[in-house]
């Protein structure tokens, strides 16, 4: 096989994995982990079981796989619109984090609870995606990710309450996502407010 079969292989590879991942993301969208089977799986894939194995090994290899792929969609929704104004990208990057939440249910309650049981490499995923949210939103309120262990501490209780309220707020279905999204967001400038109380270095940025 010369490389221009073995790329166009590959390539199809990787079409075929994200196909199974996309898939996938649409039966755990509303179903619980112990609920499928990997024979249930491969009927709505439309696939052999074996397939499913050949890429991921095992139903908890595909479902890591489903997280990770959730986890990289919500970071990407809650980082856009990087060219806004710094006030004005905060407050979109909390309604895409809600916008997420609301279309991806279970998705979003097994990145923010930490997946089945006491699964360690989920709540890794979980983790590390708070870090890049925190991260997002001192880019977003300061123009940079680096900031004080007491700013970040701050914003990691923030979210923390953000994961709750959204949790509850998933379950109850009201108020509606915009009532939230200004909530979340008024708590958040009382957050940068008090961070500008202990770190002068770090300003508070104008309301938009």
């Amino acid at each position: 096989m010369n490389n221009s079969q073995q790329g166009g292989t590959t390539e199809r590879s990787q079409v075929r994995r994200s196909e199974l991942i996309a898939t996938g993301r649409k039966l755990f969208a509303d179903t619980s982990y112990d609920a499928l089977s990997m024979d249930d799986i491969a009927k709505h894939a439309g696939v052999a079981k074996g397939l499913i194995y050949y890429y991921f090994k095992s139903k908890r290899g595909y479902y890591l796989a489903i997280v990770e792929d959730s986890v990289a969609d919500l970071v990407s929704r809650a980082g856009s619109d990087t060219e806004l104004p710094r006030a004005e990208r905060v407050h979109r990057t909390i309604d895409g984090y809600l916008l997420y939440a609301q279309h991806h249910q279970a998705a979003y309650r097994t990145i923010v609870t930490g997946g089945v049981g006491f699964d360690t490499q989920v709540q890794a995923i979980r983790d590390a995606v708070r870090e890049e949210l925190i991260a997002t939103i001192a880019e977003g309120a300061y123009g940079t990710r680096e900031i004080p262990v007491l700013a970040r501490l701050a914003l990691l209780g923030w979210l923390g309450s953000v994961e709750s309220v959204t949790l509850d707020w998933l379950a109850a279905v009201e108020p509606p996502r915009g009532t939230v999204r200004e909530l979340l967001v008024r708590m958040l400038r009382r957050t940068l407010d008090t961070i500008e109380e202990f770190e002068p270095s770090c300003p508070s940025p104008e309301p938009a």
